[in-house]
């Protein structure tokens, strides 16, 4: 049982630990910068299908033509002699990832706009401008920034001519490319690669409409007829825009497609058109973005310079094969000095030179057309390595000597390595590396290590455990090493809180014991919480009262602060609780004083009790007595609240308590100085002018000002008392020579 035991925590705790590792690995994205990019290094460069093809705009054609090297300033009459010439070679779709949103001259554009036309299969691409603006919020609301993308297209000629427009955004910071989008803005709109992908297997609609009037007839007949009638209209934008909106309409659609397809909906087809068809199916399915699955460095895809696709000057054809071809043409320059549209990818080479964004559309493209973008990491496959991992890890760890398990945790570990590589060479599967590999196995190791040193010392953790009900867990770690700590005890500064239960007296009587018991086990279950969560320790309970202490070795504001915070919390626990109670509600009073505190064990013979001892208990014990008086809740000494800000507080004056020899400063805590309202400020306002007064002993001025404050809150304890007290004395008044203290002559 024992050894069972021990498997099934081992299992449970790497588990846990690997969930915990992996999430902190998605939140940095640590599989992705650094897991991804090693899977695609151990691959290595991988052929490119050869339908794809880029054309390179670089400085060499510049030089070859004659022309300036800016791009925007070539004739646009050039790239309609391209169009031609590719027309004629029988491309099969020509992609432009260039923006020619300004206009240039008109016989220019209007030659260039002809070619396009009588091409019908040039996708042009538009570019999203982003802005952002304020829109006012609602009253007293803060103003909300709203990001709005507008696509911005070539200029009207060639927007009417071009079969499709496409936008291709890609980030132009210092991060890493790995993913484009497929459709974006409005989720109808496509991308520059889907826009492509759509024109160059427009030959597969008859069948793709086909499939679709088989699975979903009113889909179907949202949908163009035929391929004849989508070339009638010389558009694919408004196929593509329609296709999609089907897909949107009826999210299970691409489901059922590729269920129908992998079926009897094939119909004989040759199984390159079958792949066409799932492609375009899970194309117009979401998500709307793909990890791109490259093909090498800079290159990988053939870059051919933009001049030698044209004839040459004596009027050669130029020596190229585009038959058949989707050819991508945009900024494409290999040398780092030159290049202006570059990418941070994996594939970035170490002299800076990246990967142009029409390499990057390319990339996109071919994915497609091979079916073979990256399978990003699927919640629940990664949910089954961590938890497998964990399993495996777990009984290796428990079952094995702590040498064995780290050499068979190292196997385990090189056999999954040596699969999630296979799986991304062979099928572009993307599984864990980092959480597994890099975090959750070397825990691993370490916990099988620790697991010996942890069973040598199973009977000090149980000393420990035991302990750790009655005494602070420093303190029973020090006893449970040397019992001779039992009776030591240190001088330390510190913060005590005491708090009393109002009310209990007639708690007690109204309940039996166990009923009492069980309420006031919820009381405390209640009030404990903000002294553990602030970092305190609960040194004492009797009866309904109970003294917590924040203690080090230095007057240290910040633990001060943290008493502080949680004496508002155990007034708020403390309401909360008489709110949901059935029985006698127990208002709870709180005290805090700060000063030096011996903390020890207290006893003699064979019984000790571990607490604090020294004037600041007592003190903070009078203090909250104090509020029964004052009619506040939570009273605090001047040396608590010395240098801290942000508190919202009272100063009620000085009092000499019963069993004190020296005055003290009372000072109400009241919450947070930036939950403080107007009548608030104004009854803190009045009331510190009246004590001003009270302290003159002009009493008539005092009672002016507690007379406002009543104004304002008319059951407000300190205020009250003063009226009283000035009453007193403006008809007895006190004996010379007045210090302002209030004697107080009863607890």
């Amino acid at each position: 049982m024992r050894r069972a035991g021990r498997l099934l925590a081992a299992v449970v705790a790497f588990t846990v630990i690997g969930l915990f590792l992996g999430f902190v690995a998605v939140l940095f994205h640590l599989e992705e910068r650094v897991g991804l990019d090693l899977l695609f290094l151990m691959r290595g460069i991988r052929q490119p299908p050869p339908e794809v093809i880029v054309l390179g705009i670089d400085q060499e054609s510049a030089a070859a033509f004659g022309l300036q090297s800016d791009p925007a300033r070539w004739p646009r009459s050039l790239h309609g002699r391209m169009v031609e010439e590719l027309t004629r070679q029988g491309a099969r779709t020509i992609v432009f990832d260039m923006v020619f949103d300004q206009p240039g001259a008109p016989d220019e554009d209007e030659s260039f706009a002809r070619a396009v036309k009588r091409a019908g299969n040039v996708v042009l691409a538009e570019f999203l401008r982003r802005e952002t603006h304020s829109e006012p919020g609602a009253a007293g609301a803060p103003a909300a920034i709203v990001a709005v993308e507008e696509r911005v297209p070539p200029v009207a000629s060639l927007a009417t001519a071009a079969a499709v427009l496409a936008p291709f955004p890609l980030p132009k910071v210092p991060v890493k490319v790995n993913q484009y989008w497929t459709f974006k803005t409005d989720h109808t709109t496509p991308t520059l690669p889907v826009a492509a992908f759509q024109v160059f297997t427009l030959d597969a609609y008859d069948s793709f409409l086909r499939l679709v009037r088989e699975v979903d007839p009113p889909s179907a007949q949202a949908l163009p007829p035929s391929r004849e009638a989508v070339l009638a209209t010389g558009h694919v934008g408004p196929l593509i825009h329609a296709i999609r909106a089907a897909f949107e309409r009826r999210p299970e659609l691409g489901e059922q497609l590729l269920a129908r397809l992998r079926g009897q909906g094939a119909h004989g087809l040759p199984a390159d058109r079958q792949r066409v068809l799932a492609t375009l199916v899970e194309m117009y399915q979401e998500p709307s973005s793909r990890y791109l699955n490259f093909y090498g460095p800079p290159g990988a895809i053939p870059v051919v310079p933009y001049h030698r696709a044209l004839s040459d000057t004596a009027g050669t054809p130029a020596p190229l094969d585009f038959a058949g071809k989707a050819v991508f043409i945009g900024l494409a320059e290999s040398g780092r000095s030159h290049q202006k549209d570059g990418f941070y990818t994996v594939y970035s080479q170490p002299n800076g030179v990246d990967l142009n964004g029409v390499e990057i559309a390319a990339t996109a493209f071919a994915n497609l057309l091979t079916a073979s973008s990256v399978k990003a990491l699927d919640p629940g496959w990664s949910l089954a390595t961590i938890i497998g991992g964990g399993i495996v890890i777990g009984a290796l760890v428990s079952l094995l000597p702590p040498g064995h398990a780290v050499l068979a945790l190292l196997a385990v570990g090189a056999v999954y390595f040596l699969a999630a590589r296979h799986q991304f060479e062979s099928a572009g599967r993307w599984l864990l590396l980092v959480t597994p590999l890099g975090l959750q196995l070397p825990v691993a190791i370490l916990g099988a290590l620790a697991w010996g040193y942890a069973t040598t010392h199973r009977e000090r953790a149980n000393v420990r455990r035991a302990l750790g009900y009655y005494l602070p867990s420093d303190v029973a770690d020090r006893v449970a090493d040397d019992v001779g700590h039992l009776r030591a005890g240190s001088l330390l500064h510190g913060t005590c809180l005491s708090t009393d239960a109002h009310q209990y007296t007639a708690l007690a009587e109204a309940l039996s014991p166990a009923e009492l018991g069980a309420v006031m086990n919820r009381y405390y279950a209640a009030i404990f919480e903000p002294v553990k969560r602030h970092g305190g320790i609960v040194q004492d309970v009797v009866g309904d009262s109970m003294l917590a202490i924040w203690a080090t070795a230095t007057n240290d504001a910040v633990l001060r602060r943290s008493a502080c915070a949680a004496a508002l919390d155990i007034a708020r626990a403390a309401d909360r609780f008489n709110r949901e109670s059935e029985t006698t509600p127990l208002p709870t009073r709180i005290g805090l004083h700060s000063g030096q505190m011996l903390i020890g064990n207290v006893g003699a013979i064979d019984h000790y009790e571990y607490r604090a001892t020294g004037d600041i208990v007592n003190t903070a014990t009078r203090l909250e007595n104090l509020n029964k008086h004052l009619g506040s809740q939570i009273l605090a000494s001047a040396e608590v609240l010395e240098g801290l800000t942000g508190l919202l507080t009272r100063p009620l004056g000085r009092f000499l308590v019963v069993g004190k020899s020296r005055p003290l400063d009372a000072v109400e805590l009241i919450g947070l100085e930036e939950e403080a309202t107007p009548n608030v400020r104004r009854l803190s306002a009045s009331f510190a002018a009246g004590l001003a007064f009270y302290r003159e002993q002009s009493w008539k001025q005092a009672l002016e000002c507690f007379d406002a404050c009543l104004a304002v809150a008319p059951e407000d304890g300190p205020t009250r008392f003063y009226v009283g007290l000035c009453r007193q004395y403006a008809e007895h008044p006190p004996d010379a020579p007045w210090d302002g203290v209030v004697r107080m002559d009863r607890k």
